[in-house]
């Protein structure tokens, strides 16, 4: 089946930014002529591909045209710089990342690799339990989870795992939790948490003091740094991962609220088993270089 690429052009325009407005104005087009194309495709595939939503977004089968279209555009770009004898031509990576995994070992750990193999990143941040999702929509074609059961078509490797503690600066603590962290006093005490999709804080109150989502007031500051930040000046207390408390040192030590009771979580790396040689060649190095930090 021959796809019309003026077809899947405006079906991707519509899925990225949102609204068939939206991508008419990325496609200098009228909105009727995106949705006259959207509707031919729908029609030659048999399928609805968007909901027409706000923001419109892909059915099930329209996530697998995504995905289809992803893997063909990233096969094709590299089949073009092969055929060009251009082995150092820029390879765009479009990665799904939590904002941890980006604000402590990503690049630490990477940098070499990806300025060696010319890769131009494009990177979504979201929460570590929801970057399977947009792998899933085809709006990425790798992604860093905690999921470690993979997609149909999938491949996931354990990458390592994120330790992080439950902490605040001394002011907060003498302030907060004089006699220690309890139940009666965390009712009280701010959280700080990146998002509303952030588990990670919740998880742990609800285990260990038996404390549900939305039992105690909470901050919202997304950002690796910007959380960090929230804490040790004293907004709320939080869950803040090992490798970023290491890189502060002693000058913004931290008072460590369960100090025998760490939360772990492992990253799995997800990309599809069929790829370009040159795809395949910088997942292991991905999947290499993250282990030497994530033990």
């Amino acid at each position: 089946m021959n796809l019309n690429p003026k077809h899947t052009e405006a079906f991707r325009a519509v899925i990225e930014s949102g609204s068939f407005e939206q991508a008419a104005l990325r496609l200098h087009l009228t909105s009727p002529a995106i949705s006259q194309r959207v509707r031919a495709l729908e029609s030659q595939l048999g399928n609805a591909l968007i909901v027409r939503s706000r923001p419109a977004r892909a059915t099930r089968m329209g996530q697998r045209l995504m995905q289809y279209l992803k893997r063909a555009k990233l096969l094709e770009a590299d089949l073009a710089a092969e055929l060009a004898v251009q082995q150092d031509a820029p390879l765009t990576l479009v990665l799904a990342l939590n904002a941890d995994s980006i604000g402590t070992w990503f690049f630490p750990a990477l940098s070499e690799v990806l300025i060696r193999e010319r890769v131009l990143l494009d990177l979504t941040v979201e929460d570590q339990d929801h970057t399977y999702s947009l792998l899933e929509t085809g709006l990425a074609i790798g992604c860093i989870s905690t999921e470690s059961k993979p997609m149909r078509g999938c491949s996931a490797e354990l990458l390592g795992v994120m330790r992080y503690w439950l902490v605040a600066a001394e002011d907060f603590r003498e302030r907060w939790f004089p006699e220690g962290l309890t139940r009666k006093t965390a009712r009280k005490a701010p959280v700080v948490a990146y998002t509303h999709k952030d588990t990670l804080q919740s998880s742990f109150l609800l285990s260990k003091l038996g404390l549900p989502a939305g039992a105690y007031p909470c901050h919202y500051v997304p950002g690796a740094a910007s959380h960090f930040n929230a804490i040790r000046y004293g907004l709320g207390y939080g869950m803040v991962p090992e490798l970023l408390l290491k890189a502060a040192g002693k000058k913004d030590e931290m008072v460590h609220l369960a100090p025998t009771r760490p939360l772990e979580l492992e990253l799995y790396w997800h990309t599809w088993k069929v790829q370009s040689p040159r795809m395949e060649n910088l997942s292991r190095q991905i999947i290499a270089a993250a282990r030497k930090i994530l033990k």
